[in-house]
């Protein structure tokens, strides 16, 4: 498991990705990788290598959405390259109606 995070360089973006599982284990790790983020517009956390998430992960998530600005703010949270299995788990728990999932 290993969370790691890269600034666009117009400081616009912040991506994080994270690889293995992601549950309450990665949870410092991925607090760490956007709490001291205060320019980003955009918000992508990169879930291409991501086997496993669970009920954790899907709080941190809410956790970023909220550093973000929740519904009120102008950034974006995204969810990318997200395999089956986990598309499952957030359209079951309604998360595609909160973030943009691919």
């Amino acid at each position: 498991m290993s969370v790691t995070s890269d600034r666009s360089p117009d400081e616009q973006q912040l991506t994080i990705k994270i690889k293995g599982r992601f549950d309450f284990s990665t949870h410092q790790d991925f607090r760490k990788a956007y709490e001291q983020e205060t320019k980003a517009r955009r918000y992508v956390v990169d879930l291409k290598d991501t086997n496993y998430l669970d009920s954790s992960a899907l709080g941190m998530l809410l956790l970023l959405r909220d550093h973000a600005g929740g519904d009120r703010s102008i950034a974006k949270v995204c969810l990318t390259n997200c395999n089956s299995d986990v598309k499952k788990i957030l359209a079951i728990s309604n998360f595609d109606k909160l973030f943009d999932v691919g």
